[in-house]
């Protein structure tokens, strides 16, 4: 297996298990992953937000754990990393204000590289203009935001996800062996 460079992008309130899970799978099975924050550095961290589906219209949220960041972004060069997961939660709605997160996001989606997006992340990619014409999931709410940046909403169940080229989406962390099992296809990872 060819081990691949990851950059993960993460904030404060990112999502916890969307944030933790596909950081500690992706390592687990031999790629590296960088988790970077805007104004942040390595060995600094961020708050995490805990999303949980208890028969609400929505998602109630809880405060979750700190996340240590393990990269500092402003040595982030996207040209050096393989392949980009952005984790859902809150952090997208704000990150997609930022330019030079969008310009690390339009690298990926412009030089055909990996890229795995979760819940909210849809926000970014929406925000980054690289949805035109692709298929994406996305938590329901974010279901205006894919098709306003001219996407196509792929309505899944809570635990599938579902795969566009390059492009590999789920609806909220309950996918998470759909969408990181979809991930590591497109990656070229093969668990023997």
């Amino acid at each position: 297996m060819k081990v691949k460079k990851i950059l993960l992008l993460a904030g404060d309130f990112v999502e916890d298990y969307e944030i933790m899970v596909p950081f500690q799978a992706l390592q687990a099975v031999g790629h590296t992953v960088h988790a970077v924050c805007p104004d942040k550095k390595a060995g600094e961290s961020v708050a995490t937000a805990i999303h949980d589906f208890e028969g609400q219209q929505t998602y109630s949220e809880k405060r979750g754990h700190n996340f240590a960041l393990n990269a500092s972004f402003d040595a982030v060069k996207p040209e050096d990393y393989d392949a980009l997961v952005i984790p859902g939660g809150r952090a997208p709605e704000y990150l997609r204000m930022n330019d030079k997160v969008l310009a690390i996001v339009r690298h990926f989606a412009l030089a055909d590289k990996p890229i795995a997006a979760i819940c909210h992340g849809a926000q970014l990619l929406a925000g980054a203009k690289v949805l035109e014409g692709r298929l994406c999931s996305a938590y329901p709410a974010c279901r205006a935001e894919v098709e306003l940046a001219g996407g196509r909403y792929a309505e899944v169940a809570i635990d599938a996800a579902v795969t566009d080229r390059n492009l590999v989406t789920a609806p909220a962390w309950p996918a998470h062996p759909a969408w990181i099992g979809q991930f590591l296809a497109v990656l070229g990872t093969r668990i023997e």
